[in-house]
């Protein structure tokens, strides 16, 4: 990894080379999302002893904002750079003075994290029939 430094108040970028790691599964957040400028990352889950695929990021995608809206909750997942990436560093700060300025923003990252709740889920349900489990309560 390498991160770019400039002055107060401008972008950081952070690049990674094809299979690095730009952050773990119960990390803390360290109060900061990504947008991806170049490149692919994926997110990773562990779910029993496999690790598997919930999203693949490219340009113009927002990674690592679950924590900060969860109040900084651990990482939910593990961050893979799947070819060599660049992403812009947003501090938690901005990405609050962003959304509450932006309503348009606010909706599309509601959006983004309803479909990111969506495929978890569906990896959850998939797991629990692939075991013979019950899959759990429905609600309609």
């Amino acid at each position: 990894m390498t991160a770019t430094s400039r002055e107060p108040g401008t972008v950081q970028s952070r690049t990674f080379r094809a299979g690095d790691v730009i952050f773990r599964e119960g990390e803390e957040s360290r109060h900061e999302a990504f947008l991806v400028h170049a490149g692919r990352v994926e997110v990773r889950k562990k779910v029993g002893d496999e690790d598997r695929v919930l999203w693949t990021y490219g340009k113009g995608e927002l990674l690592g904002e679950l924590g900060l809206f969860a109040g900084g909750a651990p990482r939910s997942a593990t961050a893979v750079a799947i070819e060599p990436v660049t992403l812009l560093v947003i501090p938690a700060r901005r990405l609050t003075s962003l959304v509450r300025t932006n309503p348009t923003l606010a909706v599309a990252i509601i959006k983004d994290l309803s479909a990111k709740l969506l495929a978890t889920n569906q990896l959850l349900v998939a797991e629990a029939e692939g075991r013979g489990l019950p899959a759990g309560p429905r609600t309609s």
